[in-house]
This record gives C-alpha cells, structure tokens and sequence, in this order.
C-alpha cells in the first residue's frame, strides 16, 4: 500500500507530500475507479474526494491532496457506497437545491 493510500494521508516518516507525489496517487485512484462502472456510487464519491484532491495541489497543499486521494481510494477499496437492485444515485444540480 503506497503512503497516498493509507488511511490518514502519508505514512509517518515518509517524505515530504509533493505535486508529483499527488499527482501520481490521483492517477493511481483514477485507475480504480474507472475499474468501476459509471454509475458506481463508491466510484461517484471517490470522483468528489478526487476532484478535492486536485483543487488542494492547486493550492500547493500537498499533504490534503494526499489526505484526499487516500480517501477515494479507501472508497474504492472498500465499495462503502452500495445501492440496492433498482435503487439509483439522484444527484441534485445546485439549480435543483432548496432554497432557505
């Protein structure tokens, strides 16, 4: 298990996080999840944590890149989101959100 993908971000005594090193743990969990169908709802919100992971290097926040990809590989690993037959993810577009 590479340091990216342990739970709780880097291994202790592992080297400093880098934009190399988030960006190869994303493109590692990106391969996960495009072992997964679709419409997977593991692989939907690893896509969220994914997307999270690369607004964080874009931040130069390196250790919350991996902290983040650690938790969609996690998601994938473990397939933590299932539906049962016929159920289906409704994702609501923010024009569809409630207002307050």
């Amino acid at each position: 298990m590479s340091a990216a993908a342990a739970p709780g971000g880097a291994a202790e005594g592992a080297e400093e996080a880098t934009r190399e090193s988030c960006e190869a743990a994303v493109a590692e969990a990106r391969q996960l999840a495009a072992a997964l169908a679709e419409d997977d709802p593991s692989r939907y919100f690893a896509e969220r944590d994914l997307h999270q992971a690369l607004v964080e290097a874009g931040n130069g926040e390196f250790d919350d890149c991996l902290d983040a990809t650690a938790r969609a590989t996690e998601e994938l690993r473990e397939r933590r989101h299932r539906l049962k037959p016929g159920e289906r993810l409704q994702v609501l577009q923010p024009s569809e959100l409630p207002s307050h």
